[in-house]
């Protein structure tokens, strides 16, 4: 009667040992696919978000990062998974490119992926490491035409909106840099920092850290006004270059096919995510970005804007993928 008594404790034990486990096994793991390397704004974006949703959509959440291609590896990725609420993207302006920027593009950007929302958007700045020898924006353009392709810039890629505003800068001031294209923003933000590029562009949202902590300067905003943290830089109208406003935005979207009811609890939970305080605040505060938190139809009006003018641009300058 021990002995039995004895084994079915044990069994008991092993049962409530293995229980959390069972748990575990049986929670859903989501994706979201970021389509650009650790380290910039996107990625920030994502893992911001992340804890929000893992508590609203009952899942383990899962960032991963797969760069390449202006985006396109990683959204192609989102694109030819099952449409089953398990995989998402978490993108970037750059998205809205890749027709015009890929030749041959593995998927198409307005059918293979199903628009979520358009969470926001932070401007453009333009910002050189403080012992570079620029103060504001007339000295880069002075220095670039002095020196034909002498002065290089950083983005975080080919075909990214800021990419594609520095050039319409330069063909406005008559004035040729040389482009550096990284593919993430973190690269492109540590190669400014250590003087390997002349300056970069990138959203507010990546450099105001850099900006703050000294390691950065800035030279011009592309806003329509000045932030309230870049107060003393100039908007590229104040420059001289009236009509240059650029803002960088993340968009996330779906496999194309994911039910709508699936669509619509993941833009509620990013909603309510980022609508808590401490999200919003990082987002508007620290890092100066405009939330929209824009509904799945708007989004995808949003996103076909962007595509139809940005890309035209790319076709213009003929501009290749990194």
């Amino acid at each position: 009667m021990t002995q039995i008594t004895r084994r079915a404790g044990l069994g008991a034990m092993a049962a409530l040992l293995a229980a959390p486990n069972l748990a575990r096994a049986q929670t859903p793991t989501i994706r979201i696919v970021v389509p650009f390397g650790p380290g910039g704004s996107t990625d920030a974006v994502a893992r911001l978000v992340s804890p929000g949703l893992q508590q609203r959509l009952g899942a383990n959440v899962v960032v991963e990062n797969r760069s390449g291609a202006a985006g396109s590896i990683g959204a192609d990725l989102v694109a030819k998974a099952r449409p089953d609420g398990q995989t998402w993207l978490l993108t970037f302006d750059s998205h809205s490119t890749i027709p015009a920027l890929l030749r041959n593009p593995p998927f198409d950007v307005l059918k293979d992926l199903d628009p979520v929302m358009l969470i926001g958007g932070s401007p453009y700045a333009v910002a050189t490491r403080p012992d570079k020898p620029f103060q504001t924006m007339a000295d880069v353009v002075a220095a670039a035409k002095a020196r034909p392709d002498g002065v290089s810039y950083g983005s975080t890629g080919n075909g990214t909106i800021g990419h594609l505003s520095m050039i319409r800068l330069g063909e406005k001031a008559g004035a040729r840099m040389t482009h550096v294209p990284y593919r993430s923003g973190g690269l492109a933000v540590n190669d400014a920092v250590a003087g390997h590029v002349d300056m970069m562009i990138g959203s507010a949202a990546l450099m105001l850290p850099h900006i703050t902590g000294g390691s950065l300067r800035p030279l011009l905003q592309f806003g329509p006004q000045r932030l309230s943290r870049l107060s003393e830089t100039q908007t590229a109208a104040e420059a001289g270059f009236p009509g240059m406003e650029a803002e960088a935005w993340w968009a996330v979207f779906a496999p194309h096919g994911t039910p709508a009811e699936m669509v619509n609890r993941m833009n509620a939970a990013l909603k309510e995510t980022l609508s808590e305080e401490r999200a919003r605040t990082v987002m508007t505060e620290t890092q100066q970005a405009r939330l929209v938190l824009s509904t799945p139809a708007e989004c995808g009006t949003f996103f076909r804007g962007q595509v139809e003018t940005w890309g035209a641009l790319v076709r213009a300058a003929n501009i290749q993928p990194d």
